[in-house]
């Protein structure tokens, strides 16, 4: 008698989730919380007076909201903005200039192409030092 393999697990994958467009989550439910939260509406507040042609850094969006330290939540709140807020999201980059999405991914593509269509100067996945804004973006 030969031993019996144990049986593979397959990953459950959710199927709604990939065929829905980047940026849209699967449970909008939630998404009305979202919008109420005064710490997200901070940040989208923040991020929609980045200036066409310049970025800032997820944590400087966030210090700049009133939250230092939350680069993360800056991509939470971005993540899960609806859909006819039209933010400038690709004009926040990772730290250092450098787009977070990996490398040949859609998203990459996007956020790279909606910059130097406002003339940022992008070399192998970070945006030029000269269009990172580092002044407060509120000016508090």
């Amino acid at each position: 008698m030969t031993p019996r393999a144990a049986p593979q697990r397959r990953r459950k994958r959710n199927v709604d989730a990939l065929l829905l467009p980047y940026g849209r989550t699967t449970a909008r439910r939630s998404s009305h919380s979202v919008e109420e939260n005064p710490a997200i509406q901070a940040i989208w507040d923040v991020v929609a007076q980045i200036p066409p042609g310049t970025v800032s850094t997820y944590g400087d969006v966030a210090r700049a909201a009133g939250l230092p330290g939350r680069a993360r939540q800056t991509g939470y709140a971005l993540k899960h903005t609806p859909d006819g807020l039209h933010l400038p999201w690709h004009r926040v980059v990772g730290a250092g200039g450098k787009i977070v999405f990996p490398p040949g991914s859609s998203a990459f593509r996007e956020q790279a192409r909606r910059l130097r269509g406002e003339g940022v100067k992008i070399a192998n996945g970070r945006v030029a030092r000269s269009a990172l804004r580092v002044d407060r973006l509120r000016g508090d």
